[in-house]
């Protein structure tokens, strides 16, 4: 699901891989298997990707189809 979810959000911002690579401080190819479910995507970079996106993890992990993300604490 996490797959699907973080290609669509980056398809729909216009965005390359290369953007979001740059962003996570990886390399494309690298990200492009996060994409395809060929890698495990680390715990710390489904935060980074939620925080850039503007969404909560559970979203991201397709536990809740809300996107709009939790109220941080303080």
């Amino acid at each position: 699901m996490i797959v699907n979810r973080i290609r669509d959000l980056r398809e729909d911002a216009d965005l390359k891989q290369k953007q979001i690579a740059d962003y996570l401080d990886c390399d494309q190819s690298l990200y492009s298997k996060y994409e395809r479910g060929e890698r495990v995507i680390p715990l710390e970079i489904v935060v980074k990707l939620a925080q850039y996106y503007q969404t909560s993890v559970d979203y991201l992990l397709g536990l809740t189809d809300v996107t709009t993300p939790y109220p941080r604490k303080r």
